[in-house]
Parts: C-alpha cells; sequence; structure tokens
C-alpha cells in the first residue's frame, strides 16, 4: 500500500493531503520567512499635560531605524562595485574634496558652530574663569572632547596649574580591584605626563590606596609644585614625602589634614627639608596626635607630655633645634568625634623656633600653657604675627596674663580671634600692645551647658583702643550690661569713621534700640548686623541684617 492510501485509510473523513516533495541530498531545510513590521516614523508619549511627539528619525535615533537588507550578491559582483566606486573617489581633484573642517561645516549649522568659531585665545581666557571657580579636573577633561579646538584649547599648560583630583573611578564604599587600580595609575601618570608640567597646587581627595604613587608621579613631573594638600587620604609613607623632597625644591605648604600618615616618614622629611616649609596645617587625633607633637609641640612648643614613648621622645629631642625656622602659618584643628581635646603648650618654645610665624590657628582645642622660664629682655615674641585664633565651643583654659605673654611682641596683630575664652577681660585686651585691631571675634558658642563666670565690664576701653580701626566685632552672648553697652556702642559712633565697620554681632545681648540707633545711624558702610535673641529689642527687630537696605528698613523701624 502506498503512503497515500493509507492516508486515505487512517484519516477518516478529513481531506487528502498532497505528499511533500522529497528533499534531495545535501540540501538545508529553509526557514518560513517571518514578516518584518516597519517602525512608525514617530512616537507618542502623553504626560499629565501634554502629549510629546518625538521623530524615530532623528541623528540620535537614525542607526535604531529598521532597513531592508540588501539582497545577496555574489562575491565578484560586490568587488565589481567596490572598484567602481573606488574610481568614482579617486576622479574628483584635490580642490574638489572636502576637508574635515568643511564637513563639520556641512553638517552643523552657523548658529551651532559658535564654539568652532571662536578664537583659541578666547576660548582660552573662558576656560580659565571656569577652572577658577570649578577646578581643571573634571572640567577640562570633559570640555576636551567636543572638537578639535576645544581639545587644543584645554590642552594648555597654564589651565592645569591647580588641580584637585577625587576618588571618581569607583563606588563608595566598595573596593578597589586590579584593573581599577591599573586604570587609575595609567590616567593619573598620563595626565602628569602631558597636562602637569606647570602644576603648582595639588590636591587629593579620599584616596585610600595609591597615595605614594600620585605623591611621586606629580612630584616627578611637576617641577614647579608649591602646595600639597591629602584630605581624607590613607596610606602615606615615607616614600611619597621622601619623593616630594627630592623633586618639588620649590614645595612651601603641606595640608595633611583629615589624612592619615606615617610618623617616622615625616619627621624625616622635615629633617631634611623643612627649611623650604612655610604654611603647615594638620588634624589632632588619637592616632598622629605623636606626630603633632614630634613636629609642633617640641620643635615648636617643647612641651612633651609623659605617656610618650622613650622613641618618640628622642625624636621629639632632636627636633628643638627646629626643623621649620620660616614657618609663616600653623594650623591645627581636632576631629569632632574626637574626646581628647587638650594639649600643653609652651609658647615661648613656639617663639623661639618660629619668629617668623604670621598666623596662629588652633580650633576647638584646650591649650594648656606651661611657662619654662621668665620672659628674658631678648626676647622679641611673635613680631610678624598677624593672625591670633583659638577659637573653642567648650571652654578654655586661656587668661589674660597668658595671652600676654603669647602676643607681647605682636605689634602688627590684625585680627584677634577669641571665641569661647570665657576667662578672657576687657582689662587683660586693653594691655595687648597691638594698637591697629581690625577684627575682633569675642562671641561665647558653647556646644555643651556651661555657665559665665560673672558679668563683665567696661567694653569702653576695647572701643577707645580699636575704635577707630575696627571693621569686624562679635561679642555673642557676652553678659555686659544695658548700660554697659549703650556707653561703647556710643563712643563707637563717636571714634569710628562712618565708613570703617562693616560687621557688627549682638547676638544674644542686653542691647536695646537705644543704643543700638546711633550705630546704625553713624556707620554707613554696614552690612552685617545679627541681632536675634536680644530680648531687649522690641518684636521683628531680633533677627539678621545682610545688606545695608535691610539695615536701613531697621532704621526706620526703630525710630
Amino acid at each position: 500500500m502506498d503512503a497515500s492510501a493509507q492516508s486515505r485509510g487512517t484519516g477518516g473523513g478529513g481531506a487528502a493531503r498532497k505528499p511533500a516533495p522529497k528533499r534531495k541530498e545535501g540540501e538545508k531545510a529553509r526557514k518560513a520567512k517571518k514578516a518584518r513590521v516597519s517602525r512608525p516614523a514617530f512616537t507618542i508619549q502623553q504626560g499629565e499635560d501634554m502629549i510629546l511627539y518625538i521623530s524615530n528619525t532623528s541623528s540620535q535615533s537614525e542607526g535604531l531605524l529598521w532597513t531592508s537588507r540588501r539582497k545577496n550578491v555574489s562575491k565578484a559582483k560586490f568587488l565589481k562595485n567596490q572598484k567602481k566606486k573606488k574610481k568614482k573617489v579617486c576622479s574628483k581633484s584635490r580642490l574638489e574634496r572636502k576637508t574635515v573642517k568643511e564637513e563639520e561645516e556641512d553638517r552643523f549649522p552657523e548658529e551651532d558652530r559658535w564654539g568652532q568659531l571662536l578664537p583659541e585665545e578666547v576660548l582660552v581666557s573662558i576656560f580659565q574663569m571656569l577652572v577658577v571657580q570649578d577646578g581643571a579636573v573634571p572640567f577640562l577633561c570633559r570640555v576636551s572632547r567636543v572638537c578639535r579646538l576645544w581639545n587644543a584649547a584645554a590642552a594648555t599648560l597654564t589651565l592645569w596649574r591647580k588641580v584637585a583630583v577625587s576618588h571618581c573611578w569607583i563606588q563608595p564604599a566598595r573596593g578597589q580591584t586590579e584593573k581599577t587600580s591599573n586604570r587609575i595609575k595609567e590616567t593619573f601618570t598620563w595626565l602628569a605626563q602631558n597636562r602637569f608640567s606647570q602644576l603648582t597646587d595639588f590636591t587629593l581627595c579620599h584616596w585610600a590606596t595609591s597615595v605614594d604613587f600620585a605623591l611621586e608621579t606629580v612630584s616627578e613631573f611637576c617641577p614647579h609644585l608649591r602646595s600639597v594638600h591629602l584630605s581624607y587620604c590613607r596610606g602615606v609613607t615615607g616614600s611619597g614625602l621622601r619623593s616630594l623632597g627630592l623633586h618639588s625644591r620649590n614645595l612651601q605648604r603641606l595640608n595633611l589634614q583629615h589624612s592619615e600618615f606615617q610618623v617616622e616618614g615625616l619627621v624625616d622629611f622635615l629633617d631634611e627639608h623643612g627649611k623650604q616649609i612655610r604654611q603647615m596645617l594638620f588634624t589632632r587625633s588619637h592616632r598622629n596626635d605623636k606626630v603633632l607633637a614630634a613636629i609642633a609641640v617640641r620643635f615648636m612648643f617643647l612641651c612633651l607630655p609623659a605617656a610618650l614613648s622613650s622613641s618618640y621622645r628622642s625624636m621629639c629631642l632632636s627636633l628643638q633645634k627646629g626643623f621649620c625656622p620660616d614657618l609663616e602659618l600653623l594650623e591645627v584643628n581636632k576631629k569632632l568625634d574626637s574626646k581628647d581635646t587638650e594639649l600643653s603648650v609652651c609658647f615661648q618654645s613656639l617663639q623661639k623656633a618660629c619668629p617668623k610665624l604670621k598666623i596662629f590657628r588652633m580650633f576647638n582645642i584646650q591649650i594648656q600653657h606651661k611657662a619654662m622660664r621668665k620672659r628674658g629682655e631678648s626676647e622679641a615674641g611673635f613680631p610678624l604675627l598677624d593672625e591670633f585664633c583659638i577659637a573653642n565651643t567648650e571652654y578654655s583654659y586661656m587668661t589674660d596674663q597668658v595671652l600676654l605673654d603669647v602676643l607681647f611682641g605682636s605689634t602688627r596683630l590684625r585680627v584677634l580671634d577669641l571665641r569661647g575664652s570665657t576667662r578672657i577681660t576687657t582689662f587683660g585686651l586693653a594691655q595687648l600692645p597691638c594698637p591697629k585691631l581690625e577684627c575682633l571675634f569675642w562671641g561665647q558658642y558653647f556646644t555643651k551647658n556651661i555657665g559665665f563666670t560673672s558679668v563683665k565690664k567696661n567694653l569702653q576701653l576695647l572701643m577707645e583702643k580699636w575704635g577707630p580701626t575696627l571693621q569686624q566685632l562679635d561679642i555673642t552672648n557676652q553678659p555686659f550690661t544695658e548700660a554697659d553697652l549703650e556707653v561703647a556702642l556710643a563712643f563707637l559712633a563717636q571714634v569710628a569713621e562712618a565708613d570703617m565697620l562693616l560687621s557688627l554681632n549682638l547676638s544674644g545681648t542686653k542691647i536695646t534700640a537705644q543704643a543700638l540707633r546711633p550705630v546704625v545711624e553713624r556707620m554707613t558702610s554696614l552690612g552685617y548686623l545679627n541681632l536675634s535673641s536680644c530680648r531687649n529689642l522690641p518684636r521683628g527687630v531680633k533677627k539678621i541684617y545682610r545688606s545695608q537696605e535691610e539695615i536701613q528698613e531697621l532704621l526706620t523701624n526703630l525710630h
């Protein structure tokens, strides 16, 4: 029985099927073609209050549109067509061929090509203003990818004099793979070789690894380096600091605040190259407190805690000579979560080791002054000191006598910041030998409930001494009486020039409207006035005034 008969016998009443054609040997089965649906030329998206029509034929989605495939062409025919195309291209003369610049002009309309028509010098000037505001990295790295002109302008070496590099290759709180680390090193090396030849100020932020590599690379390719700032970095060893000392002969500023570094490496660096350092900044914590004692306390303060080990004590003794005799700025702060804030300081050794010191700052550190001996007649103190700051928000051991021992030779002092110093009195301030003080910050800002010792008096003594030169005055929460404030501010309005006082902070004091009126009327240049929490003032007045217009409105309300 043949196949058709079997189908008729087993199919019941169904229709007869034609026998399938026999497939030749070696012939593959062809897949059934599926009908391809063409994509519409637009897309409509409906929002809350609008209907958005998006064309699918734009330049951005051109490559995403479906196009019919070219029919199968034999290889010989395809090569023949390619030869014809080559002949047509070669047949054009050189004058007929378009340059890359002409092709870019044809691609973009004239109103969109303003960035390519600017002279390179103008573009560099624009980049310079943006670099000052936003920094060289990553701004210059991004604009260099716009076009050839912008790339050439961004490659100007004068734009790369101040660079801050943060950890932007990996996500926060994730480990760094070897591939990522190599990519960071390659990119950083390329920037140092091709862009950092005129670098002067370098900042490295939040680097937990490869910090020594960055310091070595920068010091090797940046002969004009003057400032290095390591912010929240870890793993700084002696090799990176040693490389800075060997190659960066112009280095003058070293900022290690909020960074972890090796004690011995930093001491060795200062021992060999400390004479060129002009500015030094640290963060005091339980980890680097011994480093601060070795670098600052011994050769400047010469007061060693008894808990120091013998190795640190010998290291501190070697620093007694003074590794930074030309130091002009010293700034020490502490971590916000640090509980150990007391530090023993001997200012006599600091005055002897750093006679050129101009700025001294210690924030939120309780200084315990320890005098070694009586002051000699030959001692000059700090003759060049311009700013003295010991601001604190908890408590302070600073007294009138200690302040006088520190500033007895500072006749050029312009800025005095004693915020939190409750033991300082007006009589002690009046004895200071600085006749032209411009800024006095004497407010009480406490994060804990600390009461004042007693009511303070004779604010008029400070107005008589510094009233003609005072530009900024802050006596926040100082317990002066109403009568004392009235007399002092009235005297200030008489002796000061109309355009001298710029800022006045009376927050939390017992100032009255009668005492405030002559100062506001007289000081025409006053641009900041803080009257918050002043209980003796009427309602609607107790606030902060940040412009001369607002202060003039206050004057009308006081009348």
